[in-house]
């Protein structure tokens, strides 16, 4: 599939989606945010990608929703906004439930649905020139793009809400301390450092990563009983793969398993 707004490329069994309106900072727009959405469907749905990454083209990761949009359509505001989420949060639900590792490689700023977006990686590799912030409330706008989930649980009720309140900017350095990323790297070694990561995530057990994914984001709602019974059938679902069945034979001969995502 052609998409005007986001370039896709595939190697390695690494898939790696860049949104691409870097004049704009990748803001989300309809054009942006439809095709970031098929190209996530796309790339779920293919069963030679193990792992995905998603960045940003130029010198912003994403910087929220398309303001300038939303000003040359007030009258219908609503409809666009609700069309333009249902893209974004579509994309979210699916990576968060995707048997693939997700790695968001934050090469700039991160702002709005920019931070929101990123927020929902399995892994976030930030570049130490990156920077985070909510952005919301400078335009009296509510949290979307799943930050309102998120950012609780990764830093806590106090912290979000000061960072909704205040739109303070948070550097990589501060993201890392915070828990908003995964680990901070030279600006000229990120795509290296990425692309390393990436490669090893995708020979890995791909639908274990995937339950394991699952497992983790059902823990923030379900009892501890509730929880363990869920991880008994998860874990005796892993048994009948074939990643398991080789791993657990390479382990007792002592050697390396290795493992096709079945």
């Amino acid at each position: 599939m052609a998409y005007d707004h986001v370039m896709l490329d595939r190697a390695d069994q690494v898939a790696t989606i860049t949104l691409n309106r870097p004049d704009a900072y990748n803001a989300l727009n309809l054009g942006l945010g439809r095709d970031l959405f098929h190209a996530v469907l796309e790339v779920d749905e293919d069963p030679d990608v193990r792992c995905v990454v998603v960045t940003g083209a130029g010198r912003a990761f994403c910087a929220g929703g398309d303001v300038k949009d939303f000003s040359d359509n007030l009258p219908r505001i609503g409809v666009l906004v609700k069309e333009l989420t249902t893209y974004l949060h579509g994309a979210v639900s699916r990576l968060a439930r995707s048997d693939k590792p997700v790695i968001m490689a934050v090469n700039g700023v991160a702002a709005g649905g920019g931070l929101s977006f990123a927020l929902c990686g399995d892994l976030v590799v930030a570049a130490e020139s990156a920077r985070f912030t909510m952005a919301y409330s400078k335009i009296a706008a509510t949290p979307d793009g799943s930050s309102s989930y998120f950012l609780p649980r990764l830093i806590g009720l106090r912290r979000a809400m000061e960072l909704y309140f205040t739109n303070r900017v948070l550097s990589a350095r501060e993201a890392l301390e915070w828990g908003l990323v995964t680990r901070v790297v030279p600006d000229a070694e990120l795509s290296a450092s990425v692309r390393t990561l990436a490669r090893e995530l995708a020979q890995g057990p791909t639908r274990a990563f995937g339950g394991a994914k699952r497992l983790f984001h059902q823990s923030t709602w379900e009892s501890l009983e509730t929880q363990m019974e869920l991880e008994a059938q998860s874990i005796a679902g892993s048994g009948h793969t074939q990643d398991f069945r080789d791993g657990v034979t390479a382990f007792a001969n002592k050697k390396t398993p290795t493992f096709h995502g079945r």
